[in-house]
């Protein structure tokens, strides 16, 4: 049946080289199928893209649906917080972790978009996200994991990387970078408390999986009002070669070397360093960094999902 309601399908040309606009095509032609209008907005570049999808927004949208990967959840996430738009994904991108986490199907745009309008029936479901702030660009949102440490210099990495395609990529990207890396020294305010760590990673964590399916947060969620932090203690090059393959599997949480801690706000700085830190996989500012969480700020099209221990998904 048909409906006065339109979605826009916010598209990402560069994902997936260029595989991206065949996947918006596709979801327009299923949306206008299941009887809902539908227009498809690109940008030359993110800031464009934003604006452009705002344009378009309006009383009678039913929601927003960004297809490509973790950057495009960040885009369309900063544009309907905290407004009660839904927001939908269709993944498309290179790692596609926040859809990992949430269990949105991969390589079928149809299942993606048939779960999508499920959920609208359903009324979708209130997820938390992460904000950060930065002195000079200031405040931006995150749905994933922001990076501060070798996971930052691994993103920074695998982004300059043309081979290998696909989740791979953040391997490879992995072992290269442990070649060079130096552990960090940090200072660092957790809900209030100051302290000193040294450590070879630290991830501020709201869906705990990125860097191509590595599941880092395995007992994390999206709806607790908190968000995790992760720190690595130094270790050997050969320690984290032995453990790194059990982060893909979410059995690594009894490394001894490895903290999780629940945290409601963090500061951040280096004190030996110069860091550009990432969030979703896209970089969002050099440390100092602040990082709080916004519970509930964003309506997602995904329905309740069974509880699992080794995922994100409430």
């Amino acid at each position: 049946m048909a409906t006065s309601k339109r979605f826009a399908v916010a598209v990402n040309p560069a994902a997936a080289q260029g595989r991206g606009i065949a996947a918006g095509q596709a979801v327009i032609a299923l949306l206008h199928a299941r009887g809902y209008g539908a227009d498809l907005v690109q940008g030359a570049d993110a800031a464009e893209l934003a604006r452009s999808v705002r344009s378009r927004l309006g009383a009678d949208t039913a929601g927003l649906v960004v297809v490509g990967g973790d950057g495009m959840v960040q885009l369309g996430a900063n544009i309907v917080a905290g407004t009660g738009l839904p927001l939908g994904v269709v993944p498309a991108g290179t790692g596609n972790d926040f859809c990992r986490a949430l269990g949105i199907p991969q390589g079928d745009v149809e299942g993606a978009v048939s779960l999508m309008l499920a959920a609208l029936e359903g009324g979708g479901r209130d997820v938390d996200l992460g904000v950060v702030r930065d002195a000079a660009r200031g405040e931006c949102r995150f749905a994933g994991v922001l990076s501060l440490g070798f996971d930052a210099a691994v993103n920074a990495r695998a982004n300059r990387m043309r081979w290998p395609r696909g989740p791979r990529r953040y391997s490879i990207a992995a072992l290269l970078e442990l070649l060079r890396f130096r552990p960090i020294q940090y200072r660092i305010v957790v809900d209030g408390m100051p302290r000193g760590e040294r450590a070879m990673l630290l991830s501020v964590a709201n869906a705990g999986v990125f860097g191509g399916g590595m599941r880092l947060v395995p007992h994390g969620r999206l709806d607790d009002g908190v968000l995790d932090l992760v720190t690595l203690a130094p270790l050997a090059k050969l320690r984290f070669l032995r453990f790194f393959p059990r982060v893909f599997k979410g059995t690594h949480t009894s490394v001894r070397e490895l903290a999780f801690e629940e945290a409601r706000s963090v500061r951040i700085e280096s004190a030996d360093r110069r860091i550009v830190a990432y969030a979703d996989g896209e970089p969002i500012g050099e440390l100092p960094l602040e990082v709080r969480v916004e519970a509930g700020a964003l309506r997602l099209l995904v329905p309740p999902l069974r509880a699992d221990p080794r995922s994100d998904a409430v």
